[in-house]
């Protein structure tokens, strides 16, 4: 939180007991925190902690053009996903090595989330990149 109240994008404060039901899932919608576009319906994804880097939040066309050095943050909560097609409404952007960041598709913003191209079966949705309603 900020001096104002306010929670910071990058900062650790989304409470996942608050969002998380007994067998581990997402009780509420999880929603781009740009557009409001609906990116998961409830009980689609299995919470998990894992530490992932995410690039900065930033337009899809300025996140797969990285210059070597690149801002961003490291997350440990996270929705996973099995299948893509549990998604509602993401994108994907480029290939950056072996990762492909998710985004809004509505909007393009992000990276929201995270998936491996080895893994083909795990996509990570961090608590701190979307709002849930």
């Amino acid at each position: 939180m900020d001096q104002d109240g306010q929670t910071s994008p990058s900062g650790s404060c989304v409470d996942p007991s608050t969002l998380v039901s007994e067998d581990g899932k997402n009780t509420k919608s999880v929603l781009c925190q740009r557009c409001g576009s609906k990116v998961l319906c409830p009980g689609m994804a299995q919470f998990s902690d894992k530490e992932l880097f995410l690039p900065s939040m930033r337009k899809k066309s300025s996140i797969s053009q990285s210059d070597g050095s690149v801002d961003g943050d490291t997350l440990t909560a996270h929705w996973l996903v099995y299948d893509m097609f549990d998604f509602e409404n993401v994108g994907f952007t480029k290939d950056v090595g072996k990762i492909k960041y998710l985004i809004c598709a509505d909007c393009e913003i992000g990276p929201i989330g995270w998936h491996c191209l080895d893994d083909k079966k795990s996509f990570y949705v961090a608590l701190e990149r979307v709002d849930h309603a």
